[in-house]
């Protein structure tokens, strides 16, 4: 067993590595005698060329059976189709461009590879959420958005766009930013000229942190609100003074009771887990969806796996079976069940109003928008 990370050091990526490692901990031996080593992450740098490098080291290492990860939708599309050839299973905790799986009506994504599941949700209901609440909630009519081009801010982006449209609203600019520009002139000329009410950005930290800093100082865009997406809610980003006054969108994280099916653990236990362990609550918006796609696999091993004398088989074709079987289990997130695309999440957004840089715990809290599917 493997993960496939981005980034490395990052505290929200750090956040995945250990809900994993809590994970593994919980679940305990396969058949209570086979104990499951974790390995070093493979890190996947957030790009289609590290996936590719990350994806083949993980297919050469034969002891791997099944991968948590990618991080990066981009890094996806090019790991997904190695490591499903190799008849292999890659789970994603956050992984939600819709190319990776399907547009929810039968259709498979330009991405989509036997073998892919994700517990993240798939951001075709990202999309309809944001659209949702900024017409009818904020009354907006016209919205400019801004993406990097890659398959998951330019597949939320497209997602938003055509589910604000369908609500009779305007998008005043689709706009391409290069991610390693640090003078973003030419995008801000390019929305302010389309005369927005409101920009949708879902940008990753880096990018996201460098736009929102030359809004709020770009005459004539003083004031636009701004709507961010689930890459945007780690403290890195909301600890920033400017990012005040922000919504940010992203996976429902109000889990309450809701507990994993196989450990019995919750929401709260977990995070005391974190803050026992680590020192701190969890960061991050997927850190729930990476403890319960570990015990997916975990469980989809133990199922698909018998002794032979002192050794275990597993049958990797049974455990895709296995994982697409899943319908109704009790995970943290709430209730799993993976379609015939591997989309296994329950789907469920909310869309929080960040007021207090100095207390990003609490605007995760304060939510003020729901999209249930």
């Amino acid at each position: 067993m493997s993960t496939l990370t981005d980034r490395a050091g990052e505290p929200t990526q750090m956040t995945i590595r250990h809900a994993v490692a809590f994970a593994v901990e919980d679940y305990g031996p396969i058949h209570g005698r086979f104990a499951v080593e974790l390995g070093e992450p493979l890190n996947e740098l957030c790009s289609a060329d590290g996936g590719q490098a990350a994806a083949e080291e993980g297919v050469a290492d034969g002891s791997v059976v099944g991968v948590i990860g990618p991080s990066c939708s981009v890094a996806a599309t090019e790991a997904a189709p190695l490591l499903s050839a190799a008849g292999m299973v890659l789970i994603s905790p956050s992984n939600t461009s819709p190319a990776l799986t399907s547009n929810l009506a039968g259709v498979p994504g330009a991405h989509h590879y036997q073998g892919f599941y994700r517990t993240a949700h798939n951001d075709l209901y990202q999309g309809r959420a944001v659209a949702a609440f900024v017409h009818e909630v904020l009354g907006h009519e016209r919205v400019a958005a801004v993406h990097i081009g890659d398959a998951y801010t330019e597949g939320l982006a497209q997602a938003f766009k055509d589910a604000f449209e369908q609500r009779g609203g305007v998008v005043t600019g689709f706009i391409e930013m290069d991610p390693a520009a640090t003078d973003l002139s030419p995008v801000l000329t390019q929305t302010l000229s389309g005369s927005p009410e409101a920009l949708f950005m879902p940008l990753y930290s880096e990018e996201g942190s460098s736009l929102a800093e030359q809004v709020r100082q770009f005459g004539g865009l003083e004031d636009l609100t701004l709507i961010g997406a689930d890459s945007l809610l780690s403290n890195q980003f909301l600890s920033l003074e400017f990012t005040s006054g922000m919504y940010v969108s992203g996976p429902d994280l109000r889990f309450g009771e809701n507990a994993n099916w196989a450990t019995g653990a919750n929401a709260g236990q977990i995070i005391q887990r974190f803050v026992t362990r680590i020192g701190e609550p969890p960061d991050g918006a997927f850190w729930a969806h990476a403890y319960d796609a570990t015990i997916l696999l975990l469980d989809a091993i133990t199922a698909s796996s018998h002794l032979e004398g002192r050794e275990l088989v597993i049958d990797r074709a049974a455990v895709r079976r296995h994982l697409s079987r899943v319908q109704g289990l009790d995970g943290v997130i709430g209730t799993i069940a993976c379609d015939g695309f591997g989309d296994c999440s329950p789907g469920k957004i909310s869309i929080i109003l960040h007021l207090n840089p100095d207390q990003p715990e609490a605007s995760r809290n304060n939510v003020v928008y729901e999209f249930s599917p």
